[in-house]
């Protein structure tokens, strides 16, 4: 356990010097990611929620601790090859990190220096652990021990473990400190660089919200929601901290006749426009949290696209897929039609009056309305590459999701809660229905089954965002399901087949049981 340690400490300091993704724990667990099969992203996503990320960590320390004292009874009996099987463990965190799609040589290093580390302090602490030669019988003994016996015995250096132990633990802490202090030191910078950021004030700001958008019943999902509150599914372990000054984008591919390479000061200088937007990931399950409704503030891409003398493929242009690349090697692939079509699909570098946060693709995120977040939200974004749906198939895709997926018509009770024990009378049930780019008309509840009745809209703010509504219920005493379904703008009603998120998004009706009493 002890050489284990050092050997994470070391590791720490050196991705310090080389990247923090770098690290043995986050490159070992960004493999596990990308090997997983989609059942298994799901189970955790459904059962860890947001935490998912961390309980990779803290299993994956789990492990290694598992592993360290399996090592540590081998090193007893075998002493170099219990040391071996910690640099075996350095060459599978070594390959993992070289491998990840962001990976290059230098972050093979951080589990190279570790796993020596950890083999040394091993290979010494075990040293002290002496094998000694066959003890001559004792004269006089009327019975045989074992080490009258012959047998070896194992004698046990107590002083000179416990100090090598603290030595070793002592300065493998301070070099873990002190990778976390250049790691805080490099983040430092980008987190002055958007503490420094100014939003300009948007030269197409977005409506005023109408009168009567959020109607103020408790339990009710806010309108807007906080940057706090707001649902985050990535890959990424370790957060990218990207210096605002020194973030580039390219934009380059088939179809592109002036490749274009923009920073963030680039893109300030262009019309800059303030859209309020709802995004929903793909693996929202039916009355899930994993939805968000935000005031986003960027670039139109569309704009960005034609200045590189980029066509759509409705007007003749070759490529039909954009595929933007983030920093930490995500690629999502968003059909080119959908964001030159004229709908609000921006480069953001604004949320809810702020600049976006780390967790949210600071400096710069892609939003497409209309679309779930793995084919249209890429965070940390550095590359946009046109191509075809043919040629290329994006991370997800490859990973048993559908290559295209527009936001389904979905509705969700926040209030009542499931079980909940209101008294009889009148019961508000209320919650948020969505179908992004398209719209909600209408929002209908039935109590056990039986007839629809409408539910009281809000007023809409447009056609990307979500939309509250109510229904009064004269509820009476029992246990009683409920069931929500929307219709969008277009006239399509929901639909009740229960289906999962796999391939392109989950279906059903949300329904809460509760107990009046």
């Amino acid at each position: 356990m002890v050489a284990g340690f050092c050997s994470l400490a070391a590791a720490e300091l050196v991705s310090a010097l080389v990247r923090p993704e770098a690290g043995p724990v986050t490159a070992v667990g960004g493999a596990v990611i990308d090997r997983s099969p989609a059942a298994l992203k799901e189970f955790a996503v459904r059962h860890f929620g947001t935490g998912d990320k961390l309980a990779l960590e803290l299993g994956i320390v789990v492990l290694l601790a598992v592993f360290a004292m399996a090592v540590g009874v081998l090193a007893l009996h075998h002493r170099r090859t219990g040391s071996a099987a910690v640099l075996l463990f350095g060459a599978v965190g070594a390959v993992a990190a070289v491998g990840r799609p962001e990976g290059s040589a230098p972050d093979a290093l951080p589990s190279v220096v570790g796993a020596a580390v950890g083999a040394g302090v091993l290979f010494a602490l075990t040293g002290r652990l002496t094998t000694a030669p066959p003890r001559p019988p004792a004269s006089g003994s009327g019975s045989e021990s074992e080490s009258e016996s012959g047998e070896a015995y194992r004698a046990f250096d107590r002083r000179g473990f416990v100090i090598t132990a603290a030595v070793a633990t002592a300065v493998s802490a301070g070099a873990g400190l002190l990778g976390r202090r250049l790691t805080s030191s490099v983040q430092a910078g980008a987190t002055a660089s958007r503490h420094d950021l100014v939003l300009p004030v948007p030269d197409s700001p977005a409506p005023a919200v109408p009168a009567g958008t959020g109607l103020n019943i408790r339990g009710l999902s806010p309108f807007f929601t906080p940057n706090k509150d707001f649902y985050r599914v990535d890959t990424a372990l370790v957060v990218p901290r990207l210096d605002a000054a020194g973030w580039r984008l390219r934009i380059h591919g088939e179809g592109v006749a002036r490749p274009l390479t923009v920073g963030l000061h680039d893109l300030l200088r262009r019309e800059i426009i303030e859209r309020d937007i709802t995004l929903a990931c793909v693996s929202n399950e039916v009355g899930g949290p994993y939805i968000g409704n935000a005031r986003w503030l960027g670039v139109r891409l569309a704009d960005l696209l034609r200045e590189a003398g980029v066509r759509p493929p409705s007007a003749g242009g070759p490529a039909d897929q954009l595929v933007a690349r983030s920093v930490d090697g995500m690629t999502i692939g968003t059909p080119v039609e959908a964001v030159m079509d004229g709908r609000d699909a921006m480069l953001a570098l604004g949320m809810n009056g702020e600049p976006l946060p780390f967790a949210h693709g600071f400096p710069v995120r892609m939003v497409v309305p209309g679309l779930y977040g793995y084919v249209s939200a890429c965070k940390w974004i550095e590359d946009i590459e046109l191509t075809t749906f043919d040629a290329y198939d994006a991370y997800w895709v490859r990973r048993s999701w559908a290559q295209q997926a527009p936001v389904k018509t979905e509705s969700r009770i926040d209030t009542p809660r499931s079980l909940a024990s209101p008294k009889p009378g009148t019961v508000p049930v209320a919650g948020v229905a969505w179908a992004q780019h398209r719209g909600i008309s209408r929002v209908e509840v039935r109590v056990d089954g039986g007839e629809w009745h409408t539910a009281r809209l809000s007023a809409a703010d447009n056609r990307d965002t979500w939309r509250q509504w109510v229904w009064e219920w004269p509820a009476t005493s029992g246990r009683h399901t409920l069931e929500v379904r929307a219709t969008d703008g277009t006239g399509a009603t929901q639909t009740g087949r229960r289906a999962d998120t796999v391939p392109d998004g989950a279906t059903g009706l949300h329904s809460v049981v509760v107990d009046v009493s």
